[in-house]
């Protein structure tokens, strides 16, 4: 899987600043890295509102089905989703979990389930059944795109929640590649944040 941020609002912790600042009248505090310890403070204070003033947008490629029914959950959010209405599925790629990798008998049986699944989508290609009535039969493997564009407050939200040891194997690597890109791009606002690479983790003092 592979996460790509497509966008991301201009200079973002600048704009955060100015949002926080018109809140307490002090706009003229503003100065050359003003806007790092303001953050800090506000996002140690529970002040999480400053931070829907800003945003990005992804898109996540070869992650599974299974994946995207999870994060679509995350309602605040805008998705895009690659179409199994329009896009022809039938030569389609699939994420094998590797519990099922490291057992022999187990991989075998996914294996052939996914070669089933192609033949039947296909056969019903073939007897005239359009690919919105043939994706019935597409497991949650097989693998999706997806765009997702959010602000920065329930950014932190999905990180607190899809980094933890407790997320799921594939939506915890997703957010951790996208939370790495967001320490990146607005660290004052993501500093918090602390990455356990050994365990593929992350976790926050200061919560969502």
């Amino acid at each position: 899987m592979s996460v790509e941020l497509l966008a991301i609002t201009p200079d973002p912790e600048r704009t955060i600043e100015k949002a926080g600042r018109t809140c307490y009248k002090s706009t003229s505090r503003t100065r050359s890295g003003s806007d790092k310890g303001l953050i800090h403070r506000i996002i140690e204070m529970g002040h999480h509102s400053v931070l829907e003033h800003a945003s990005a947008t992804f898109r996540v490629t070869g992650a599974s089905r299974s994946f995207t029914h999870q994060f679509v959950r995350h309602r605040l959010c805008a998705f895009s989703q690659q179409s199994q209405r329009y896009v022809d599925e039938k030569n389609f790629d699939f994420v094998e979990p590797e519990s099922i990798v490291g057992n022999p008998i187990s991989h075998v049986l996914f294996e052939e389930f996914m070669a089933e699944a192609k033949a039947v989508y296909t056969k019903l290609q073939k007897l005239g059944i359009k690919n919105e009535d043939a994706r019935f039969v597409l497991p949650n493997a097989i693998q999706s795109e997806i765009v997702i564009s959010a602000n920065f407050r329930q950014l932190r939200h999905i990180f607190c929640l899809r980094c933890d040891k407790h997320a799921q194997w594939e939506i915890r690597r997703v957010c951790l590649q996208m939370l790495k890109i967001m320490k990146k791009e607005a660290p004052s606002v993501f500093a918090d944040f602390v990455i356990d690479e050994k365990n593929e983790t992350a976790c926050t003092q200061f919560g969502s």
